[in-house]
């Protein structure tokens, strides 16, 4: 029988003090937004698990590219162009007012200065991807080296980001017929019609080189990983696929099916996620389809992990019964392993028995209090992150889109103490721990690694914030 030795039971008894009056330390700074700000900046904060990269780069590293590219811009608009265009001027004839313009754009392409009132936010948030695309690929080396650089200054160990979508040019005229084939399954909601024409459709993409397009751009990624540095003892990086919701389901799911095909080739693409906004018109239309074909992929490449955006919807945003089963055909149909967002489960078909599955099959949930609140309007008890806590659900804390939001991990919990007091220290250390165990590393010996950094950081973080009582 195995034994603890009479040392290793009070070093035990030394860190479980420690980390109670680390806790104690929490509580009675709950109400001092400057004490939680430094407190959570010093804490090792593991993992940020929904990250979006072009949204998580900040404005004015966009805004420098396109002026040191000298790119052109509509100063009726702020639009930038690479190319010119009429109503266009380059950046290098702005002269003095070259100031005023990049602070316009700093306006336009995030969410700073924002009134809440002149424009919805949704929007504003959603818009400015539209606006930063022209600079994003320029340099993904230097944006995944910012990324990088500001999550150590900030305490956080490992992201999982939402990277760059997969180019594969595939002409889908010759199956242009499957398109209202598979609405018509949608609107009947025939699964297993809707199972057979994916499968018809996917033999077909087999024979079109998806697996060029996934190994040509998994070598792209791990070249790029590679020259950059990312990976080192402080510090380690894996990247989501995604797919955009609000295109046609054929050129959805030809997408998916060379997303799944790189996550399932490489250790660096650990999974598959689905993007743009979910109350889109051709997102709501064809979320039944979507999840259909995240099955039939799911059936196709077992060991691919996804996570997937889903109730990021409130009331007054879609009609009420829309609010109702999201999240539950994600979890039950599509067999998402992590869910985005989750805001709406409290309208959820038989919420309780959804956060109960959830619970047992270790689904865990990613909570961006930010970005909820300045999208969807919701926080304090309007918020289900404690009715997940209640039904013990994994929850994960991240960060969404940071520089669009001008945001940082340490502020996502900043904002979870202060609001949720019922929410211990010992919770809080649980959900950054989470972070690392729910993450979709495919390497146990980099997963284990990153736990072991952990465990470290928060016994340093813990004597110091006991030595300051």
């Amino acid at each position: 029988m195995k034994t603890t030795s009479f040392a290793a039971c009070l070093l035990m008894a030394s860190a479980t003090a420690t980390a109670q009056s680390t806790g104690d330390y929490l509580n009675s700074i709950r109400n001092n937004s400057a004490a939680l700000t430094a407190f959570f900046s010093a804490m090792p904060k593991g993992g940020d698990l929904h990250h979006h990269y072009t949204g998580s780069v900040y404005a004015e590293t966009y805004i420098n590219r396109v002026v040191t590219n000298n790119y052109f811009i509509n100063k009726a608009t702020n639009v930038v162009r690479k190319d010119s265009a009429k109503g266009y001027v380059r950046f290098s004839t702005l002269g003095d007012s070259l100031g005023y313009y990049k602070q316009q754009l700093v306006q336009k392409w995030s969410v700073k200065d924002y009134n809440g009132v002149s424009y919805p936010s949704d929007l504003q948030f959603f818009e400015t991807f539209g606006g930063f695309g022209v600079t994003s690929g320029d340099s993904l080396k230097a944006g995944l080296l910012e990324l990088k650089n500001r999550a150590i200054k900030e305490n956080v160990s490992y992201i999982e980001t939402m990277f760059t979508s997969i180019p594969c040019n595939i002409d889908l005229g010759p199956v242009n017929k499957y398109q209202a084939l598979l609405r018509t399954a949608q609107t009947n909601r025939d699964e297993a019609t809707a199972q057979k024409l994916l499968g018809e459709l996917y033999t077909w993409l087999q024979t079109r080189n998806i697996k060029g397009c996934a190994s040509s751009y998994n070598k792209q990624v791990a070249q790029l990983h590679e020259d950059a540095k990312i990976d080192d003892a402080q510090f380690t990086m894996r990247y989501q696929n995604y797919v955009t919701r609000v295109v046609p389901p054929l050129v959805v799911f030809k997408s998916l099916a060379v997303a799944f095909e790189s996550a399932n080739s490489s250790p660096l693409m650990v999974g598959v996620n689905i993007v743009a906004p979910e109350n889109n018109e051709t997102s709501m239309a064809d979320y039944w389809l979507h999840m259909q074909m995240y099955k039939f992929l799911h059936n196709e490449y077992p060991g691919v992990e996804y996570s997937m955006h889903a109730g990021e919807l409130v009331l007054g945003m879609v009609q009420p019964e829309e609010l109702t089963w999201h999240i539950n055909d994600a979890v039950y149909v599509a067999g998402a392993t992590r869910i985005g967002h989750g805001v709406d489960i409290p309208y959820e078909y038989k919420s309780h028995d959804l956060l109960r599955y959830m619970a047992k099959n270790k689904i865990a949930v990613e909570i961006n209090l930010a970005s909820n609140e300045f999208i969807l309007k919701v926080k304090n008890d309007r918020h289900p992150i404690s009715l997940y806590e209640q039904f013990h659900v994994p929850i994960v804390i991240s960060t969404d889109d940071a520089g669009v939001l001008r945001t940082n991990l340490a502020e996502q919990y900043v904002l979870l103490a202060k609001r949720y007091p019922d929410i211990s220290y010992k919770d809080i250390k649980r959900y950054v721990f989470n972070s690392i165990k729910y993450s979709f590393i495919e390497e146990e010996e980099v997963k284990e690694k990153l736990k072991a950094d952990l465990e470290q950081r928060f016994t340093e973080f813990e004597s110091g914030i006991d030595a300051l009582q």
